[in-house]
């Protein structure tokens, strides 16, 4: 099948799936409300094989350091799938499935499946990364941009995470767990019992983050939207906290959009 947008449907809500641009969610329209922030470098990203920044682009493979290109130096940033090319392996009206192939620069060969699933008050995305040969770390995320504004009143954010991991000056966390700062936030915390984010337009809608996922990147240090990013790992994990995929256990990771109208 071809790679070109793909739009779900269900009751008053409508999702646009982009694969022909990076396998990103190019629209969330809820009763006509863009909730996304627009353009080719936003809607929501899937961040795969890697979330965040590595540190200089290394990451220890086994034995082996492998070096990946240097995409916001000094670090590599949000994996290689956002710039590859997508298949659509199916849809439906409220559902769709799409494939990337992972390749050079990434040194093994594997594939991502993301699945999305729209209902009338919620929209499912799924994710999983195989392997076709020897097991790797990866790991897996999504980079939602939602717009801080609707129209009326900024968003906000709502989460009580157990800790924040501190940021070095470098970006990255340091290792050490901190309490958690008001924001702005370009941070990752760590919620144990899974990711539980409300971003809240007062009298208009309202927006969960889930995933059976602890660890969330929240991003609001841009005017024009608000990120809650979901995620296997902290950044620079494929060194810190590496999470294997292997031929007979692939890594799979889920996040719920729900709302509800205020």
């Amino acid at each position: 099948m071809s790679n070109e947008d793909i739009t779900l449907t269900a009751g008053d809500a409508e999702v646009t799936v982009a694969p022909g641009n990076g396998g990103r969610v190019g629209s969330l329209r809820v009763g006509g409300v863009e909730l996304l922030r627009q353009g080719e470098k936003f809607g929501c990203f899937p961040m795969v094989p890697w979330c965040g920044r590595i540190r200089d682009g290394r990451f220890l493979d086994g034995a082996t350091v492998q070096q990946m290109p240097l995409n916001s130096p000094p670090h590599a940033i949000h994996g290689t799938a956002r710039d590859g090319a997508w298949k659509t392996a199916r849809t439906a009206r409220n559902e769709a499935v799409i494939t990337h192939d992972l390749v050079a620069p990434w040194p093994h060969p594997g594939r991502v499946t993301q699945v999305f699933t729209l209902t009338e008050d919620a929209f499912t995305l799924t994710m999983s990364v195989e392997t076709y040969g020897d097991s790797f770390p990866a790991q897996i995320g999504w980079h939602p941009w939602f717009n801080r504004n609707l129209g009326q009143r900024d968003a906000q954010v709502g989460f009580t995470p157990a800790w924040q991991e501190e940021r070095g000056d470098d970006h990255l966390p340091t290792g050490r767990r901190i309490e958690p700062k008001p924001s702005p936030w370009d941070d990752c915390f760590g919620m144990p019992d899974g990711v539980d984010v409300t971003l809240t337009w007062p009298g208009q809608i309202e927006l969960k983050v889930t995933s059976r996922e602890q660890w969330v990147v929240v991003y609001d240090e841009q005017e024009a939207a608000v990120c809650v990013e979901p995620q296997t790992g902290p950044p620079n994990g494929l060194n810190t906290l590496p999470r294997l995929v292997t031929p007979i256990e692939p890594l799979e990771a889920t996040t719920t959009w729900s709302w509800r109208r205020l």
